[in-house]
């Protein structure tokens, strides 16, 4: 059986609203720090990604927990909402073959004349 850490245990942050991660540190007699916004009043409602020290680790009374927000990831370019490319990898296995080539005409082989519709303009139809 695991002993448990002296001092307080760290609760766990992650996920949570800044606002709502100050609240449960202080009601578990710990502050939190936020590194790469000290004055962190614009971060208010960003969510908690990580944290230092883990939840469960015990540290005296009145220490800090060091937070990274989303904003953090986004700054990175590691979030969504940014335009971030992301992490390219080839796919194994390939995907199919055909793909527009079904859909498309071999190539060279003559275009069908345009049917008209309704409202006069030309819309080619290509074979099935």
């Amino acid at each position: 059986m695991e002993k448990p850490e002296p001092g307080v245990p760290v609760p766990v942050l992650h996920g949570l609203m800044l606002v709502d991660a100050f609240a449960v540190a202080a009601e578990a007699g710990l502050r939190v720090e936020v590194p790469r916004h000290p004055d962190h009043v614009e971060q208010a409602f960003s969510f908690v990604r990580r944290q230092y020290p883990p939840p469960g680790a015990g540290v005296p009374g009145g220490s800090p927990v060091s937070v990274w927000l989303d904003e953090d990831e986004r700054d990175e370019g590691g979030g969504d909402d940014e335009g971030g490319a992301g992490v390219r990898e080839p796919r194994r296995p390939a995907p199919p073959s055909g793909g527009l080539r079904r859909e498309l005409p071999e190539q060279g082989a003559p275009l069908p004349p345009p049917e008209l519709r309704s409202d006069g303009d030309a819309e080619p139809v290509l074979p099935a």
